[in-house]
């Protein structure tokens, strides 16, 4: 299996931009679909972006299209979520997650096998 470690989030003001990484250790993760998504205390998980890994297809949220980017580099065996033009709305713990299906790219998060631990992105001036 794979372990997801996620980093780069942190207190950043509105309309700034941070990038997000997750690294994967114990396996290869262009074998893994992947997503990011995120959680608010008292709110349900939802879906952010995702990956596949057989086919480059890619998906995002309304509420991140056009601000946001998904990317893997093999190289480093990581997936990143380019985050620009934030807003207060999207603070949260955004984790990361894999998929053992590569096709797939979906936002449902019983899709997924494996995740982090999150890391916590804040949007405040």
């Amino acid at each position: 299996q794979v372990q997801l470690v996620e980093s780069g989030g942190g207190l950043v003001q509105p309309g700034g931009s941070l990038r997000l990484s997750c690294a994967a250790s114990g396996s290869t993760l262009s074998r893994y679909s992947i997503a990011w998504f995120r959680q608010v205390p008292g709110k349900e998980r939802e879906g952010v972006s995702c990956l596949s890994s057989t086919n480059g297809r890619t998906a995002y949220a309304d509420f991140v299209k056009g601000r946001f980017t998904i990317s893997r580099d093999n190289a480093k065996n990581a997936v990143y979520l380019q985050m620009n033009s934030l807003k207060p709305e999207d603070t949260a713990v955004y984790y990361c997650a894999a998929d053992r299906e590569p096709w797939k790219c979906g936002s449902g998060s019983v899709d997924y096998d494996y995740w982090g631990l999150g890391t916590q992105v804040t949007v405040s001036s």
